[in-house]
This record gives structure tokens, sequence and C-alpha cells, in this order.
């Protein structure tokens, strides 16, 4: 259900650069399988590599600013420092509004789409200059987690995954909301289970995992951490920390930047800023 034409031109335009250093921090845009065009930030070293590649997924938290690609940009400007070329695309949930716009007979689609959209952007990633595409990550936090998971059960180009502050299943957040008929509620639970992030997350043999969650986080409840790592593969490292559903503490950024340091071989690749 996620295949898509992967011959078809990923017409990589760039809108807008800024230099920092040697980091070129790109604004572009790229072409979805389906015509449509998405946004990202390209964020590059200075040299010809071999780099390592990490795709960060935003999370949906909006009015907050960080509430969309610009979430992680810092943290890939310093990843790159490292010698990490990273990509940061826009997603469905990208506008603020997303939520309480959004039609729940379309969430399947979206969410099935929106994967093929996270597949296109590897690709996009792993045709950068440089890119060593046996050091790949995924990081993703809040959605971006959950559609990271399922990218790591169908797509095996990455072989490291950060997932923060996220939770298995669909159905805990899409229901967000209005109440549903109990019959319809049924129904709809039981199709978008086909596509719950720890079905998919099973699959993901070889990959490692790194888990992140916030003591005082609301939106995750210590149950579906459980249910979540349990169905990891492997032994997935699991990070607790002193925090709401944002993460946003230093140990948190400090832990996630340090495993990945090892996972990418980055200690034996860094780079001057």
């Amino acid at each position: 259900m996620f295949e898509y034409d992967r011959s078809l031109p990923l017409d990589v335009q760039v809108t807008g650069t800024e230099k920092r250093g040697e980091v070129t921090v790109s604004d572009i845009t790229y072409a979805a399988p389906d015509g449509r065009r998405t946004a990202a930030y390209l964020v590059a070293p200075g040299g010809d590599g071999p780099f390592a590649a990490i795709l960060y997924v935003h999370w949906y938290e909006p009015p907050k600013p960080s509430s969309g690609r610009t979430e992680f940009l810092e943290e890939a400007v310093a990843m790159a420092r490292k010698g990490v070329v990273s990509l940061l695309p826009e997603t469905m949930w990208s506008p603020h509004e997303w939520y309480d716009t959004r039609n729940r007979a379309d969430d399947y689609d979206a969410t099935v789409r929106q994967i093929v959209d996270l597949r296109r952007a590897l690709d996009v990633l792993l045709a950068q200059r440089g890119v060593d595409p046996g050091r790949v990550a995924v990081v993703g936090h809040d959605f971006g987690g959950m559609f990271g998971a399922i990218l790591a059960g169908v797509d095996g180009r990455a072989q490291s995954y950060v997932i923060m502050g996220s939770t298995p299943q669909f159905a805990d957040w899409y229901l967000f909301g209005p109440p549903m008929e109990d019959d319809a509620k049924a129904r709809y639970v039981a199709r978008i289970a086909e596509l719950d992030p720890v079905r998919h997350i099973r699959n993901a043999n070889g990959a490692a995992f790194l888990f992140q969650f916030g003591s005082q986080d609301e939106f995750v409840p210590e149950d579906k951490v459980a249910e979540f790592v349990g169905a990891a593969p492997g032994t997935p490292r699991v990070e607790w920390y002193d925090a709401i559903h944002e993460l946003d503490v230093e140990q948190a950024h400090a832990d996630r930047t340090a495993w990945l340091d090892e996972r990418l071989g980055l200690l034996t690749h860094t780079r001057a800023a």
C-alpha cells in the first residue's frame, strides 16, 4: 500500500539559501509522487563527503512556533558541522489548522499518502552529493515519530530511528475531538489499525531504536510506551525525562545527539565548523 513510482524525477528546486559558516541551509521544494510539491529544508556540510544522513520529521503542537519543519533546524545545523546532510520536510500536519480542518473519512488515505511522501523524502536525501547510504537515520517527534516507526517497517534504507513522545496507534490521537457513534467508531478504529505504527515497527529487522519520553507527557501514558517499545525489534534504548510532551530539555537533546553520533559513525568523521 506504500508503493510508488520511484523513477519519477525528484525535480528539486532551490528557493533560497543561507550560509552558516561551512554549512548551507537551503529552502527547497521537490516533486511528490502524486504531482504535489513538498517544501523542505536541506542542511548540508561543506566538502565532498562521505556524509551521514538524517531525515527529521517534526511534531504537531500549534500554536508553538516549533510545530513545523523548523523544529529540528538548529539541531540539523549542529549535526552538519559533524558531517551530516539532513532533510526537514513539511508534512500534512505542518499547517496549524490541520487537525481541526481534516475529515476523519480521509484519515486512512492521507496517512498512506504521508508515508509515501516520507519515502520520497528519503529519495531526495539519499540523492544528495556524498551521502553514505550505510549511515542513515530518521528522527521523529509526536506524529513524526509515529510515521517514522511505520517507515522503519516498510522502507529499510535507514538503519537508526529516534522516536520521541509518540503513541503506538493512530486512534489514540486521531479520535481527539467530536465523539463518534459506537458503530462508526469501531469501523474507523479497525480500518486505521492496518496502518498503526505498532504493527509496522515489528518488521524493522536490523534497525536500532532510541525512544524518548517525558514523565509529565499527558498524551503518552506509560502503558502506551510499554506497548510501543515492546513491539520494536532487538533491544531498543528507552530514555525518560522530567519533561512534558514537548521534550524540550537539554538532556534529551544531548542523549539523542550522542546516540546518533555513535550510530552514524560521527565520532570518527568529525568536521570543523
